[in-house]
């Protein structure tokens, strides 16, 4: 059930906690046409590491940041082969004017190493990513005998001014939170422990619907003792907002 606070609200109160750039404006947005009423408190900040892409056969790009960063490096794939993880991360690249080759079916980590399987042994890949990518394309693709290079671009910091979902969550004022990486999932409890109101935040969002991109996601929010509610197969925001406003609304 959910709180009597909130069944009394006519619109589910949703907090998003994407990174303190165009995502998080482009979220609120589609949240509103949802018929949610976001909460926006971003908990990523990028900071790009200085680092450029090294050659490789096949270059992998996971995010829209990623690109931006090797774009503003005048970063260019020559020959080789571009991959990108999303629709959004491929949209990204051509709108930089690199040709994208593959975009794997289920867009995840994991659906890009099923892509390449037996395609890239002897190959030399090179990931451009942040620095906190899970191992699932590394050890995927190196299974698969692919020479894999990671390059990290950029850094995910949590902002000064991060913390307004904690607050709410602790009072349950939220029907859903949306975590789209895992260190969204560490930033607010990091917040939480810095206030020690750990336990209060795990008791204030017993009845919340939690949204989660991706295992690795999933599985830091469950680190937390939290139970997952909305895991989409794909790593697209709309896919994970849609979902988790649905299932506040069929528990409305």
């Amino acid at each position: 059930m959910i709180n009597n606070t909130i069944s009394q609200r006519c619109k589910p109160t949703v907090a998003v906690l994407r990174p303190d750039d165009t995502r998080i404006v482009e979220a609120v947005g589609y949240l509103r046409s949802l018929g949610a009423s976001p909460v926006a408190d971003p908990m990523l900040t990028i900071q790009p590491t200085g680092a450029t892409p090294s050659v490789g056969d096949y270059y992998v790009f996971t995010s829209r940041t990623g690109v931006h960063i090797a774009a503003e490096q005048n970063w260019l794939p020559g020959n080789s082969t571009v991959c990108a993880v999303g629709e959004r991360t491929a949209s990204a690249l051509q709108a930089c004017g690199v040709s994208v080759d593959i975009v794997p079916s289920t867009f995840t980590s994991a659906g890009l190493v099923e892509e390449l399987a037996g395609e890239v042994d002897g190959s030399t890949v090179e990931i451009a990513r942040s620095a906190h990518g899970s191992d699932v394309l590394i050890q995927g693709l190196e299974a698969t005998g692919a020479d894999v290079h990671e390059t990290q671009l950029y850094r995910l910091e949590r902002p000064q001014a991060a913390g307004q979902s904690v607050s709410l969550a602790i009072d349950g004022q939220l029907d859903g939170i949306l975590f789209t990486s895992p260190k969204t999932v560490d930033h607010l409890f990091e917040i939480a422990a810095e206030q020690d109101n750990v336990h209060a935040l795990q008791q204030g969002i017993a009845e919340t619907v939690i949204g989660a991109i991706g295992t690795p996601t999933a599985r830091a929010v469950r680190g937390h003792d939290i139970t997952v509610d909305v895991q989409p197969d794909t790593i697209e925001f709309p896919e994970l907002a849609n979902r988790t406003v649905k299932e506040i609304n069929t528990r409305n």
